[in-house]
């Protein structure tokens, strides 16, 4: 049995503070029911909704059933439709998509709706996602990764010190970085190269939130953040919200001929946790990877097109090794080649990336989708990848010791 993507839709990101989730919900909606040809939802059998911060305003719980409850009631959702909330830190929305397609998978449901929808910036006090970003880390035993990453910063002659008025996630991928320079020879402005690549497909998409591109050079003059990173190599704080619909072989037989002409098929899924691992192992990716390169029976050699979750732009360097684009310490030689432009070997983050797209943390995952669903429709227009047919997704969330505490990694291609 096959899963197909049927509908994707996601609101343009960015700090959007006249909008709420139920506005940014609705809008994705119906840009994704727009997306399948269907007139409403009411096919859906069953939705997968993930918001991570929903808590600053009160929300801690039935986050997806408060937030879908006015489609529910003027009929664009089934009135009973079940919703399932889901939470994976910056993997929310893929963590959505695979529970919809387990669904589809295992027979239970025929048509599924799977979401995300995040609000970080807040107008009063800019700021205030940072210290929330922290609950992304394990608290239950902070002294076990502070431990780790002091190691790491005296191994590779960096500094650790996270404290009020920093991102500790941009403190944590400060010293990865550093470390990968110190072990491979790395360069600061090869993670330059990748954030002003990024930063000029950005400029390419309507739905990013910084449309501006960028140098190289005025990448490494920007303002200093952490390690390496200057502040164009860091995702902004924003605001938005993404949705697909999918659905099973059956239901997909019996729909429109130009609703299948455009479908998207998840070909695989991989899936893995995080661990406390050597400094020197590979990353959790790399498990989920080569889990989906198995599933799908393709080798990293077919992907044609990639969005990786680069929270940093230091990020694609490293995942371009764990997804075996190249050798393990060759990330930065390869984006430094121009390997990962559109029209290089294995364009990566045509979107813009995190770094130019945006970062609203439940919503990430899902507008990876968007985006290599536009690139295998052949619809991206000036960013498009010529003769994309297979694309690859890899979104990591949270972080266990030196790695993220999930990660979800699609394998999709042309219905």
């Amino acid at each position: 049995m096959d899963c197909y993507i049927i509908g994707v839709g996601m609101t343009g990101f960015g700090k959007r503070p006249d909008d709420d989730h139920r506005t940014l919900a609705r809008d994705a909606l119906l840009l994704a029911l727009g997306d399948a040809g269907l007139d409403d939802g009411q096919p859906i059998d069953q939705a997968f909704f993930g918001s991570v911060l929903m808590h600053r305003i009160g929300q801690t719980m039935i986050r997806g059933q408060a937030t879908l409850r006015p489609p529910m009631d003027e009929g664009l959702l089934p009135r009973r439709m079940p919703i399932t909330n889901v939470e994976g830190a910056c993997a929310t929305s893929s963590i959505a998509l695979a529970s919809a397609r387990a669904a589809v998978l295992s027979g239970t449901a025929g048509m599924v709706l799977a979401m995300g929808v995040e609000k970080m910036f807040d107008p009063a006090d800019a700021g205030s996602a940072l210290k929330e970003i922290a609950g992304g880390f394990d608290n239950l035993d902070p002294d076990s990764w502070h431990a780790e990453y002091a190691r790491a910063a005296a191994e590779s002659n960096g500094q650790w010190h996270p404290g009020a008025g920093r991102s500790v996630a941009m403190d944590t991928y400060g010293i990865q970085a550093q470390w990968h320079m110190h072990r491979h020879g790395t360069t600061q402005r090869q993670i330059a190269c990748a954030a002003a690549k990024s930063h000029c497909n950005g400029a390419l998409n309507p739905n990013a939130q910084y449309r501006f591109a960028m140098t190289a050079d005025e990448v490494l003059a920007d303002r200093h953040v952490s390690g390496p990173l200057t502040r164009a190599m860091c995702a902004p704080i924003g605001d938005g919200a993404s949705a697909a619909i999918v659905c099973s072989s059956a239901v997909f037989a019996g729909l429109p001929a130009a609703t299948r002409e455009r479908a998207i098929r998840i070909r695989a899924t991989g899936f893995s946790g995080g661990t406390f691992r050597s400094f020197s192992e590979p990353g959790l990716s790399r498990i989920a990877a080569d889990q989906a390169y198995k599933a799908a029976d393709v080798n990293p050699e077919a992907i044609n097109v990639a969005e990786v979750h680069d929270a940093t732009s230091f990020c694609e360097i490293f995942q371009a090794e764990m997804l075996r684009f190249c050798e393990d310490g060759k990330g930065g030689a390869l984006v430094e080649a121009g390997e990962t432009e559109i029209g290089g070997r294995i364009p990566m983050n045509t979107s813009g990336g995190l770094v130019s797209k945006g970062h609203p943390i439940a919503a990430t995952g899902l507008s990876m989708i968007h985006e290599v669903a536009t690139q295998l429709r052949g619809e991206a227009g000036e960013r498009q990848v010529p003769g994309a047919t297979i694309g690859l997704t890899e979104n990591g969330g949270g972080v266990i010791g030196f790695e993220e505490a999930v990660c979800v990694v699609n394998i999709l291609d042309r219905a």
